[in-house]
């Protein structure tokens, strides 16, 4: 019988503010939406990053004068820097790239930009040593041995991780103002609920009394308006969950198809829209549930 009159209270409730319960599902539903697409940014960073790493490499470009006197790296000194190099704890590979092997490899970077493939000159580009670890927390180690070794025939050097710290330095920022927006969003979204949760109990003020009057208690009185809360933000959480997959699909599905293709980026899966989904259920129940009951205890006394 009290389960009975507490959902009929509470889907009259919905009913009679019909107008501020759609806009607090909106809201709620935007504000879940943003938050969680950082969440699945913050999993394409790290699945991303990964990727990354396991294939990111440094590479030491060889004087030229060493280049020209042993084009093969078959002497010393460009052959001691190769043993030091592949005796080194952590190194899985080092690979050697002649005049003319540099040369094909920077022409295939740059097939699809022919204003800098037609600039590339056939001799000019130096000799190199790629060379890869297992663990890239080993590269520090590495370079600091290597990196100024000119009496090795090291001419200069690159770090790949640069390049990939400031594309994930990117990601980050699009994280940062995904979750910018989702506080601001969030507090509208509280201030929504409050004023929603004062109006339904204004408007039943006298029901509530009399009720009071008979024996209910302040807590059986005021669950009604606390689920109503709770339920408009639960269709905002499944609102925005609806919104998460529909971008999986149509953005990063179809934006990023490209640069999934060459393994640019790890792939959204359906498994992390999941992942997120609890948490947005949760996060919008805990959000309207402690705002309703705040506003309750300190602005409804009856």
């Amino acid at each position: 019988m009290r389960a009975n009159f507490i959902i009929s209270e509470v889907l009259n409730g919905l009913r009679r503010n019909a107008t501020m319960t759609i806009a607090m599902i909106i809201t709620t539903a935007i504000t879940l939406g943003m938050f969680g697409g950082g969440l699945l940014v913050i999993q394409m960073a790290d699945k991303s990053q990964k990727i990354f790493l396991d294939r990111v490499e440094m590479e030491f470009y060889l004087n030229p004068e060493v280049t020209e006197r042993d084009p093969q790296c078959e002497a010393d000194p460009c052959a001691q820097l190769r043993r030091g190099l592949e005796n080194e704890s952590g190194v899985t590979s080092v690979t050697y790239l002649d005049k003319d092997e540099a040369y094909k490899r920077a022409k295939e970077i740059f097939a699809n930009n022919p204003d800098l493939a037609e600039n590339i000159v056939e001799g000019t580009l130096p000799a190199s040593l790629r060379v890869r670890v297992s663990d890239p927390a080993q590269f520090d180690a590495v370079l600091t041995e290597y990196a100024g070794r000119k009496d090795l025939g090291v001419d200069a050097f690159k770090d790949d991780r640069k390049l990939v710290q400031r594309i994930f330095s990117v990601l980050d920022g699009v994280r940062n103002a995904t979750f910018a927006i989702a506080s601001v969003l969030a507090v509208a979204a509280i201030l929504l609920i409050i004023n929603t949760v004062q109006i339904a109990a204004f408007t039943r003020r006298t029901e509530v009394s009399i009720m009071r009057l008979v024996g209910a208690t302040r807590w059986y009185t005021q669950l009604p308006f606390l689920l109503e809360a709770v339920v408009s933000a639960l269709a905002g959480a499944l609102l925005a969950i609806g919104g998460l997959l529909l971008a999986k699909k149509f953005f990063f599905d179809t934006a990023l198809k490209e640069l999934y293709g060459v393994s640019f980026f790890a792939r959204i899966e359906l498994t992390d829209v999941l992942f997120v989904a609890p948490w947005l259920i949760l996060g919008g129940i805990v959000l309207a549930g402690a705002t309703a009951y705040v506003t309750l205890r300190v602005y409804v006394r009856e």
